[in-house]
Parts: C-alpha cells; structure tokens; sequence
C-alpha cells in the first residue's frame, strides 16, 4: 500500500502533469518538515499535525536566516500536501487553512535594453565551431521565443519544423504551445543543426540542444552561459535566462504587440500572468508621452 507521500506523488505528476523537478521540490520540503517534525516533538511523519507545529517549523526557519521567498515555497508545498490529504479524506481538518504567506519585497524584474541586446549580438556575430555557434544560437532562441529555461533544455529535435518554420514547446503541466520561427534565426538553426549531426556522437539525440558531447544541457549550464554572455554588455545585478524571457515581453509590448498575443507566446494560462511584464512597457510609454506632448515642454 502506498504512503501518503507516494499518492501525493503520482497525483502531482499524473493529474497536475507537474514536472519531475517541480514534484521533487515539493517532497524535498514535506521531508524537511517531517525532520523537523522528528526532532522537535519526536513525530515520525507530517500527516497529522497541527498548525502550532507548523508556526513552530516557520520560526525554526525564520532563525537560520531563510528568506522569506524560501519559506512561502516551503509553505506552499505543505499547502498542496494537506489539501490533497483532505480531498482523499486522510484527513478531517486542513492545519493550513488559516495560513497567511509571509511578507516579501516585490522584486521588479529589469529587463536587457534593445541596445544591450544588439551589442551582445555584435560582439558573437560570427561563432566559430559547434560550441560558439549553440551558445549564440542559445541566445537568440530565449530572445526571440520567450521560451523557459526548462523548455529550451527539453526542446526535442522533432519539434523544430523547419518546413512549416515553428517551434513546438512543450510548457508548463505539459501545455504545447506553438512559436513561429523568425527569418533571422532560421539560418542559425540550419547552420546548427548541420554542426550537430558532425558530432562524433549525440547520446541523448532526442534533445535538440545538446552538449560537444552529445548530451542534454543542465540547467545550470544554461544559466552560466547566459549570465556569462551577458556580464559582456550589461551591469545589471540579474542576468538570467529568465530576465531574458522578460525582455522578449517588454520589446514585444513596447513595439506594439497587444497583451493577448504575448500571453499566448509565453504559454501562460491567464492574463494576470502575462501582467506583470507590463510595468516596463508603461515606463516606455510614459516616457513617448512626456516627450511628445505639448504641455510637457
């Protein structure tokens, strides 16, 4: 007979269609519980407990300097944990339902501007060889796709139809989305491609993006390589796969694109989403305004 934890498990992965590392994550953080639970009051496992307790593991936190950001993670995994444990009637009661999330600073995501776009793109405008011509390939895919991370690392060959010139991405619970492929990468898919069946050997070959080795990409690699690239042009404190999924937003939104468009090529399920990408776009527009209005001189 299955744990409570292995149900929670196959739920998660079968019926959310969350990814392994998602579903991971949320285990990892039941089973920090559960050893904090173990050696506070000697209680084996986090089925049946109390919301004392669970305060008593956020003060616990709280006392070894975990952020606040960390801890609402934590709390948002026991939260999954125990209203599951409801609707399978393991339990009478939610010890979380009265929980209210820690206060956190509301970071404001900065992203690359045009110019630090064009003078990276400048400075690796002719890559020499397989791994030069990826990384810059890399570059321009998160640019001008949006893509997650995630989703570039597990992007499959079969999925970049060059004949119809789109990307399918598989996204967040499984969600596919399609992305049409610009003029101005086509080549360097092409060109890409080409370098990567010269490979003696390609291990995972269902990946796209694969490694001088033929491996898939970690996402730590992936990170490095951007943060890498960009430390180049940029003095920004953040420099992430993720600013660059921002930036693909706000260009789109400061050139023209309507919310709804860019809702679709993010793959988010709701405009609220897609929102908070807005606020640099109104900075650039308040700025056209202030410049172009006659009573603001």
């Amino acid at each position: 007979m299955k744990t409570n934890k292995e149900a929670f498990s196959d739920y998660l992965l079968l019926e959310k269609k969350y990814s392994l590392h998602t579903v991971g994550a949320y285990l990892n953080d039941i089973a920090s519980f559960e050893l904090f639970l173990k050696e506070s009051f000697d209680q084996e496992n986090a089925d049946l407990v109390n919301y004392s307790q669970v305060r008593s593991w956020i003060v616990s936190l709280v006392d070894q300097n975990i952020s606040n950001v960390s801890i609402n993670r934590k709390m948002a995994s026991l939260k999954a944990f125990y209203k599951f444990l409801l609707k399978t009637r393991q339990i009478e009661i939610n010890p979380m339902l009265k929980h209210k999330s820690l206060k956190t600073p509301k970071v404001i995501q900065i992203p690359f501007s045009e110019k630090e776009l064009q003078d990276l793109l400048t400075v690796i405008d002719v890559p020499v060889g397989f791994e030069e011509i990826r990384d810059k390939l890399i570059v321009e895919m998160f640019y001008v796709t949006g893509m997650r991370r995630a989703e570039l690392i597990h992007l499959m060959i079969k999925n970049v139809d060059r004949s119809n010139n789109t990307i399918k991405v598989l996204g967040k619970r499984n969600k596919e989305r399609i992305i049409p492929i610009l003029p101005i990468i086509a080549d360097q898919i092409d060109l890409y491609v080409k370098e990567r069946d010269d490979l003696e050997s390609v291990a995972d070959y269902d990946y796209f993006f694969v490694s001088k080795k033929g491996l898939k990409l970690s996402e730590s690699f992936v990170y490095r390589l951007i943060n890498s690239y960009f430390s180049r042009v940029s003095e920004k404190v953040k420099k992430s796969p993720h600013v660059l999924r921002h930036t693909f937003a706000t260009h789109l939104l400061n050139n023209g694109a309507d919310l709804n468009s860019v809702k679709e090529l993010l793959g988010h399920s709701s405009l609220a989403s897609t929102q908070v990408y807005t606020h640099n776009s109104l900075a650039e527009l308040k700025k056209v305004y202030k410049g172009a209005h006659p009573r603001s001189k």
